[in-house]
C-alpha cells in the first residue's frame, strides 16, 4: 500500500473512501497507478480482486485529505463483490472506455446500484479514459456530458498513457466529497444549537369549567 503525506488535513479519523469502478479493461487500474506512481504499462493485466493506496490530495487553499483509492475488478463474474468494496464510499469514480460504448452503457448500471445502496450521499465524477485514441471513439461527447449532468456528477477526459486529466479528475472528485461533507456537519451543528421548542398549552379563563357550573349540592 502506498502512503504519503500532505501539509494539513481537511479530514478527520478515517481516511475519504474514493472507489473506481467500470468495466474490466477500461484502465481503471492504469489511471490509478498513473496518479498515484506516476507510472503506465500498457501490458497492464486486469485487476482480478481490490487493492487500495492510500495518499494525500491536496484540495487548495493549503489542505489536503487523506484518502483511501480503492480499484476494484470489472469483469462480470466479480460484480457480485462490489457492494464490499464501495458500501462506506464517500466518493466513486466511474471509468468508462471512449472507444467502447457498452462500457459507458454499463456506467449508467453502476450509477443505479450505487444510489440504490448508497443513497444521495456519494459523490460520483466519470472519466471518459483512453483520449490517446479520440480518432477511435464511439461513445458520443455531448451524450456523456448531458448524462453526467443529469445525475449531478462531474465529466472528465482522461488518458492513462499520457496522463492527462487524471490528477484533475481525482483533485476534483474529493474536493466535492470534503465540501459536501462540510456543509453536512454545518447543518448538524446548527441544528444541535437550534432551542428546543417547548410545548404551549393556551386556556381559555372567560368559558366556565364543568366544575364551576355545579352547584354545590346534590
Amino acid at each position: 500500500m502506498s502512503r504519503s503525506s500532505g501539509s494539513s488535513s481537511a479530514s478527520s479519523g478515517r481516511p475519504l473512501k474514493i472507489c473506481l469502478l467500470g468495466e474490466g479493461r477500461v484502465g481503471k487500474t492504469s489511471i490509478l497507478l498513473r496518479f498515484v506512481k506516476g507510472d503506465f504499462d500498457d501490458r497492464q493485466t486486469s485487476t482480478i480482486s481490490a487493492s487500495c493506496f492510500d495518499k494525500s490530495i491536496p484540495i487548495g487553499g493549503g489542505e489536503s485529505a487523506r484518502v483511501s483509492l480503492w480499484d476494484t475488478a470489472g469483469q462480470e463474474r466479480f460484480h457480485a463483490l462490489g457492494p464490499l468494496y464501495y458500501r462506506d464510499a464517500d466518493g466513486a469514480l466511474l471509468v468508462y472506455d471512449i472507444t467502447d460504448e457498452q462500457s459507458f452503457n454499463r456506467v449508467r448500471e453502476w450509477v443505479k446500484e450505487l444510489r440504490k445502496m448508497l443513497g444521495e450521499d456519494i459523490v460520483i465524477a466519470i472519466a471518459g479514459n483512453k483520449i490517446d485514441m479520440e480518432k477511435q471513439r464511439n461513445v458520443d461527447k455531448d451524450e456523456a456530458l448531458r448524462y453526467t449532468q443529469s445525475i449531478g456528477g462531474v465529466h472528465h477526459t482522461t488518458s492513462a498513457k499520457s496522463g492527462a486529466g487524471i490528477n484533475e479528475a481525482f483533485s476534483e472528485l474529493v474536493r466535492r466529497v470534503v465540501a459536501k461533507k462540510k456543509k453536512k456537519q454545518a447543518t448538524s451543528e446548527t441544528e444541535s444549537k437550534a432551542p428546543t421548542r417547548q410545548r404551549l398549552e393556551i386556556v381559555d379563563d372567560s368559558k366556565p369549567t364543568a366544575a364551576a357550573g355545579k352547584s354545590g349540592c346534590c
